[in-house]
């Protein structure tokens, strides 16, 4: 194990009794989600949402529910890397009325229906089913239903950053999840998961964050080159320092925790260019060559992001959590940098 950070294995709550501090005895990861985010008051601060994503080759879906406070998301988006086509559609509420994120994610399902969409994301034993229904912006009817499994020990990075008792964010980090399903748009069906593989990956965050944050992600899932199944979950700046990081290595399911803060070398000013993520030791050192930067930018008042998220593919080497490293050469997979005040 490469980490000094200290493993959880039993269930725990994320705040003290008064849901307003950070529970002593929540510092820490697990393999699978123990956190139960009993987040109270602090409002204007605390943050909760669901990410979903599908990758292949060919396609990235994307499905969000988000709860900021003073404002809700239910958003769906698709990316054709081929052409660099993309569409979805977003909705916005005040308040986040009737966007409910439990304290566990997957507890309960997460369902929006407004103007022009509908969403859902429903989850089972065995994984969680993706639907929606939606209008373009020109106007085509477009649909989604995936279903992203969770295979049995199949495992996840879940841990909580502590930027301070006030100040505090678990997060619940999934990748390398098998995939099936269609995205149709206008009259053409895109088919998921048939002839080559789609991979989900689910990100959950629960917290009381900081005004300002700043922070890179990156994933990726595919096979190695000695044929092992790789699943990657690499994350940096917001995390460093604090003692814990949101790294690791999943290998045929199984997680290799990683606790050192990552080193990033990239362009911001030029996202197209090679990303580079490597360990201290370079155990894990790899390259992300894109071939598609999803930009996007939102100026309202007090509420500003903007991010640079590339697709491509990662080639380098990972730890085998036994000394050694394996090498990867074409794993599909992603690399972000996110600036937000919100």
């Amino acid at each position: 194990m490469s980490t000094h950070e200290p493993e959880l294995t039993e269930p725990v709550d994320l705040c003290t009794a008064d849901g307003h501090r950070l529970n002593p005895e929540a510092r820490g990861w697990s393999r699978q989600p123990l956190h139960r985010a009993n987040l109270r008051g602090g409002w204007g601060r605390t943050k909760r949402w669901d990410y979903w994503a599908v990758l292949t080759d060919e396609l990235v879906v994307s499905l969000t529910f988000a709860d900021v406070d003073y404002l809700g998301l239910a958003v769906v988006g698709w990316i054709d890397l081929g052409t660099g086509a993309i569409g979805g559609r977003a909705a916005t509420v005040p308040l986040a009325r009737g966007i409910d994120l439990p304290e566990a994610s997957g507890t309960t399902p997460l369902r929006h229906r407004g103007r022009g969409a509908e969403l859902a994301a429903v989850t089972a034993d065995d994984g969680t089913r993706l639907t929606g229904t939606w209008t373009e912006k020109d106007g085509r009817p477009a649909a989604l239903d995936v279903f992203v499994a969770d295979p049995p020990g199949h495992e996840s990075l879940n841990v909580v950053i502590p930027w301070s008792e006030t100040r505090f964010q678990f997060t619940s980090k999934h990748q390398a999840r098998p995939a099936t399903g269609t995205l149709t748009v206008g009259d053409r069906e895109h088919r998921l998961g048939d002839d080559a593989p789609a991979w989900g990956v689910l990100d959950v965050g629960r917290g009381r964050w900081p005004y300002r944050t700043r922070w890179n992600w990156g994933g990726g899932a595919g096979t190695a080159v000695d044929g092992r199944a790789i699943g990657l979950q690499i994350g940096g700046k917001w995390t460093d320092g604090t003692g814990f990081t949101e790294n690791g290595v999943l290998m045929d399911g199984r997680l290799e925790k990683i606790g050192a803060d990552l080193a990033w070398t990239y362009d911001w000013d030029r996202p197209m260019r090679p990303w580079g993520v490597r360990t201290p030791e370079g155990d894990l050192d790899l390259t992300l060559e894109p071939v598609h930067d999803r930009h996007e930018k939102t100026d309202a008042l007090i509420l500003r992001t903007e991010v640079h998220q590339v697709f491509g593919h990662w080639r380098g080497t990972v730890p085998d959590g036994h000394g050694g490293t394996v090498a990867v050469d074409g794993l599909l997979g992603f690399a972000e940098e996110s600036r937000s005040r919100w």
